[in-house]
């Protein structure tokens, strides 16, 4: 990764020569058939095609997936190549169709997605697991485009490996602010008067507006092109699992979903081909220590985008 100059308020993660070294020691790469015990709460630094054979079977109970896009995209010098369609759903079920090995019975399965690939997704989940929705969230940030629309979304499948399965909605609503109150008796309906103004307590949908994609002035962000907010994996987490519970990121990247999951008093395991990324990871799974903040969500309620004073 070169090195960028950055501007004085640019909080972006980087890495010294020293804690490079330092946390290349805390990854892990395997050679045979793994126990849990030895990938449970750790970073495997290999490609995800080199050891799907030795991960074991049944331990997971949240599966959270997010690949290349079929998009021309390089990570860290590592390229992906766009295919035909036909050709990235033989790509995705090469590497799916092993992992479901790893799943208990009762886990949920999350994979992220353009509107180009998501077509491909569909296709590919059904014939493994049960598809039980689709969420679209907003993806604000992004140049316009002249000759269409400008790509503003990215969708999410949430699937399962049976009906029996963890959904807890009251650890997900989201608190929205009240344009219109109502009253019934002179006394506020379905909402409550704070310092901070008149909010509700709403019940998530498949419709994400709320989410603030990563940039240069937040703590959480890094060098990596494709990160995710740590409010959409608090929102996947605490939906899908229960503490205590594991969850297995296959495509890691900087870590994001291990961190969420330290920060909720989740089990994680983390696979990510890219070492600089994996010492990022290490580094903010270090820091996830003394500070388990995640920006959007207080108070036990997800808080609408820029509601929260």
């Amino acid at each position: 990764m070169s090195h960028k100059e950055r501007a004085p308020r640019n909080r972006t993660m980087t890495l010294s020569e020293t804690e490079k070294s330092y946390y290349q020691e805390q990854l892990i790469r395997l050679t045979g058939p793994s126990s849990v015990e030895a990938i449970l709460n750790k970073t495997i630094c290999q490609s995800l095609f080199d050891i799907l054979d030795y991960l074991p079977a049944g331990w997971v109970d949240l599966l959270f997936i997010d690949p290349p896009y079929n998009l021309p995209k390089s990570f860290n010098g590592r390229s992906f190549k766009q295919m035909s369609l036909a050709g990235y759903e033989t790509w995705l079920e090469s590497w799916l169709e092993p992992l479901t090995k790893t799943l208990k019975p009762t886990a949920s399965i999350y994979i992220c997605g353009d509107w180009q690939s998501s077509t491909a997704i569909h296709r590919v989940v059904q014939k493994y697991f049960w598809v039980q929705n689709r969420i679209t969230w907003e993806r604000e940030k992004g140049r316009g485009a002249k000759i269409n629309w400008k790509n503003a979304s990215e969708d999410i499948w949430f699937c399962t490996m049976s009906k029996n399965y963890t959904f807890n909605l009251e650890a997900v609503k989201q608190k929205r602010q009240v344009i219109a109150p109502y009253t019934q008796d002179g006394r506020p309906k379905d909402w409550a008067e704070s310092p901070a103004g008149r909010f509700r307590l709403t019940h998530p949908s498949n419709l994400w507006a709320d989410l603030t994609v990563p940039f240069w002035s937040m703590p959480e962000n890094t060098d990596h092109p494709t990160q995710k907010p740590e409010k959409l994996l608090a929102k996947i987490i605490l939906a899908s699992s229960n503490p205590g519970d594991t969850v297995l990121d296959p495509f890691a990247g900087s870590g994001t979903t291990a961190v969420v999951a330290k920060k909720l008093g989740r089990n994680y395991t983390g696979i990510e081909v890219d070492e600089i990324y994996c010492c990022l990871a290490e580094k903010r799974l270090a820091q996830a220590e003394s500070d388990s903040k995640i920006q959007g969500y207080e108070d036990g309620v997800f808080w609408e985008r820029n509601s929260k004073r």
